[in-house]
């Protein structure tokens, strides 16, 4: 996978998670799975965090993946769209959050 950009970013936030002992599934998105799940779902200090991976930010979310990450928000968890770009601000967020 890593060999897609976009896999480059899954990676990422792999190690972003692993170091930092959050649980996450990666939902099967294809075939018999919910089309517009997003790419990783988390729980982080009790609370649902979802984070749709993206390689950059010229690859907008489809109109699914958007209302995942609204309902998501509307139901009191956290979402994330993370890009190559904006890694670093994930990982900020993580760290604050972390020791918040």
């Amino acid at each position: 996978m890593a060999n897609t950009p976009e896999g480059k970013v899954k990676d990422k936030i792999k190690k972003i998670l692993n170091a930092n002992n959050i649980y996450y599934a990666m939902p099967h998105g294809a075939g018999f799975g919910n089309a517009g799940v997003p790419d990783f779902l988390c729980c982080f200090k009790g609370k649902f965090l979802a984070i749709e991976a993206k390689a950059d930010m010229s690859k907008g979310l489809t109109a699914l993946q958007h209302q995942h990450l609204q309902l998501i928000e509307f139901a009191g968890g956290d979402s994330w769209v993370v890009y190559a770009d904006n890694i670093h601000l994930f990982e900020q967020w993580i760290k604050e959050t972390k020791n918040g």
